[in-house]
């Protein structure tokens, strides 16, 4: 009987140390934590390329019907100040802490190419 009793506190013993996986531990768990980050802040950041991108096609392609047209040039410089507006804010939500580790450096690319153009389009004549 005893060895039937130490057989069974092994086995307790053995059930006790089985422990469950927590939900959050290991690298599965931060890998999809990042992998919904990334969407959370992928979605709003490609909305916002999007917008400053149909401001800056704008810009680019509104020409001043004669040489003293001011509505043309007002417009052509209020869509390149959106412009660089709309992706300044991109880049602040892209450049933010807490979101570097999901987002790779790609993702700094739209707008700086955004804004360089929509800056040079400011500064260059029509």
């Amino acid at each position: 009987m005893n060895g039937a009793r130490n057989h069974g506190d092994e086995q307790g013993a053995h059930c006790a140390d089985v422990r469950k996986p927590e939900r959050d531990a290991g690298p599965e768990a931060s890998g999809g934590d990042e992998r919904l980050l990334r969407w959370v802040i992928g979605v709003p950041l490609v909305l916002l390329h999007l917008v400053a991108a149909f401001l800056c096609f704008s810009a680019l392609h509104t020409r001043p019907g004669h040489p003293g047209d001011e509505d043309a040039f007002f417009a052509i410089k209020a869509f390149a100040v959106l412009t660089i507006a709309t992706e300044a804010l991109a880049l602040l939500i892209t450049l933010a802490p807490s979101h570097r580790a999901a987002l790779n450096r790609w993702w700094l690319t739209p707008p700086i190419a955004l804004i360089l153009t929509a800056v040079v389009r400011l500064v260059l004549p029509a």
